[in-house]
C-alpha cells in the first residue's frame, strides 16, 4: 500500500451513491409526512389563537353592547361552538383548561326553558306551588319576572349579567332546611304576584318595583340557619361586627352589595350615580325591615298612614314597601295547605337545630324552638293569629283585592291548626290516661 505523504497524498474520489427507486420514494414519503406534521402543529396553534380571539370578541360584544335577546341567543350559540372546537384541541387532562370554561358551561350550556302561557299566568298567583320546580327552573322564572316587569329595559340590564347575577345569588344561599334559595324564590314570587294583584305598577315607580324585587331576591343571602337571638347570645362574629343590631339582616345586605360590586354581576352597572344611590338605600332599608324584632314598629307606622295613604308622599311609599316585603317574607301560610305545610316542617327542623345547639352551648332556648315543648300546631296558631292576620288585614285596607286570595287563606290556616291542636291534645290526654291506667294495675 503506497504511503500517504505530502508529496504523494492519497486521492479521494467522490462517487454518487446509488439509490434504488424504492429507497428514494420511501425517503421522500418520510420527509413529506414530517413536513405535514409540522404544518398541522402550526395550524392547530393558529386555529386555537384565532378561535380564542373570536370568543373574546363575541363576549365583548355581548357585554358592551347589550344585544337584543335574539341576537344574544345567536351570539351564545357561536360562542358555544367556538368553545367546543377549542376544547377539542385542548389537552383533556388539563384541569386548568376545564376550569376556565366552567362559567361558560353554566351560562351557555345550561338547560333552556320555554315558559308556557299557563305557567306565565300561574306565576302571578299567590297559590303558586314552589315544590314543583328545580333550582335551574326557578332561576329561569326569576329571570322571566325581570323581563316581564320591564326591569331589564328600565335599568338597561345586560342580559348575560342578569344571568350571572342570579347564578351568583343562588350559590350564595346555604343549604339550610328553611332559609335557602327556594325560600328566596318564594318570597320573590309572592312579591311578583302582589305587584300584579295590587296593580302596583300603576301606583309606584319602576325604580321602586325594581328595588322591591331585588331586595326580595337578596333578603336572606348567606343565612347561616341560626337567628339573631343565637348570634347575639353566642357572641358570633356577625353579632360583634354589627354591634348586636340586626346582625343577620346587615350581613344579607353586605353580601348583596358584595355581589353587585363585581362588574360581571352588577345588574345596575348602567344607571347613573343618583339612581344607584337610591337603589342601594332602598334595598338596605327593605332587607333591614325583615328583622322580626322590628315587626311592631313597622306595622304601627303603616297603620298610621293606611287610612289616608298618599302615593305622592315618599314616607307613605317607604312604609308600604317595608310592609310589602314583610308580608312576602312570611307569606307561606297564604298558599294552599299542601304547599305551606311542608314549609312548617322545614322551619321546625331549622328551629330544632338551633335549640339543640343552644342547649349544647348552655345558651337560652326559646320555647317555640324547643323540640321538647313545641308542636306544629302550637308553632303556627299564635304566629298566624297575632302576626300574619293583623298585618295582612291592614294591607287589605289599602288593597281590598287581597282579601279573598290572601287574608281568607290565613284564616283557614288558623282554623286548620286549631283543629290539629285539638287532635294533638286529645291524643296526649289519651296517652296520659293509658299510662295512668297501666300504673294502677297490680
Amino acid at each position: 500500500m503506497p504511503s500517504n505523504s505530502e508529496s504523494n497524498p492519497y486521492k479521494v474520489i467522490y462517487e454518487e451513491a446509488r439509490k434504488t427507486a424504492a429507497e428514494a420514494e420511501m425517503i421522500e414519503s418520510v420527509m413529506t409526512h414530517i413536513s405535514e406534521q409540522f404544518t398541522k402543529c402550526f395550524q392547530i396553534n393558529d386555529l386555537k389563537a384565532d378561535l380564542t380571539k373570536r370568543v373574546a370578541m363575541l363576549e365583548k360584544r355581548v357585554e358592551m353592547e347589550g344585544l337584543k335577546v335574539c341576537e344574544i341567543e345567536k351570539c351564545k350559540k357561536d360562542i358555544t361552538q367556538l368553545q367546543d372546537v377549542i376544547m377539542s384541541t385542548t389537552n383533556k387532562n388539563n384541569p386548568r383548561a376545564k376550569r376556565e370554561f366552567s362559567l361558560h358551561e353554566k351560562l351557555h350550556r345550561g338547560r333552556k326553558y320555554t315558559l308556557s302561557q299557563e305557567t306565565v299566568e300561574y306565576l302571578k298567583n299567590p297559590s303558586f306551588n314552589n315544590w314543583h320546580w328545580e333550582p335551574n327552573e326557578m332561576l329561569c322564572l326569576l329571570e322571566h319576572m325581570y323581563y316581564d316587569l320591564d326591569l331589564v329595559t328600565y335599568f338597561n340590564i345586560n342580559p348575560i349579567v342578569l344571568k350571572r347575577w342570579l347564578l351568583c345569588v343562588q350559590e350564595s344561599y346555604r343549604n339550610n332546611p328553611f332559609h335557602n334559595f327556594r325560600h328566596c324564590f318564594c318570597v320573590t314570587q309572592m312579591m311578583y304576584g302582589m305587584i300584579y294583584l295590587c296593580k302596583l305598577e300603576d301606583k309606584m315607580s319602576k325604580l321602586d318595583i325594581g328595588i322591591l324585587m331585588t331586595a326580595c331576591i337578596c333578603h336572606d343571602l348567606d343565612h347561616p340557619g341560626y337567628n339573631n337571638t343565637y348570634q347575639i347570645n353566642a357572641r358570633t362574629e356577625l353579632a360583634v361586627r354589627y354591634n348586636d343590631i340586626s346582625p343577620l339582616e346587615n350581613h344579607h345586605c353586605a353580601v348583596a352589595f358584595k355581589i353587585l360590586s363585581n362588574p360581571d354581576c352588577n345588574i345596575f352597572a348602567n344607571v347613573d350615580k343618583e339612581t344607584w344611590k337610591q337603589i342601594r338605600q332602598g334595598i338596605i332599608t327593605l332587607i333591614l325591615a325583615t328583622d322580626m324584632a322590628r315587626h311592631g314598629e313597622i306595622l304601627e307606622s303603616f297603620k298610621q298612614k293606611v287610612d289616608n295613604f298618599d302615593y305622592a308622599n315618599e314616607e307613605h311609599v317607604a312604609a308600604l314597601k317595608m310592609i310589602l316585603i314583610k308580608c312576602c317574607d312570611i307569606s307561606n301560610e297564604v298558599r294552599p295547605m299542601d304547599v305551606s305545610e311542608p314549609w312548617v316542617d322545614c322551619l321546625l327542623e331549622e328551629y330544632f337545630m338551633q335549640s339543640d345547639r343552644e342547649k349544647a352551648e348552655g345558651l337560652p332556648v326559646a320555647p317555640f324552638m324547643d323540640r321538647d315543648k313545641v308542636t306544629k300546631a302550637t308553632a303556627q296558631i299564635g304566629f298566624i293569629k297575632f302576626v300574619l292576620i293583623p298585618m295582612f288585614e291592614t294591607v287589605a285596607k289599602l288593597f281590598p283585592s287581597i282579601e279573598d286570595c290572601m287574608v281568607k287563606p290565613l284564616r283557614d290556616a288558623r282554623d286548620y291548626y286549631e283543629e290539629l291542636k285539638q287532635m294533638d291534645d286529645a291524643m296526649a290526654e289519651r296517652k296520659k290516661a293509658e299510662a295512668l291506667a297501666l300504673k294502677k294495675r297490680p
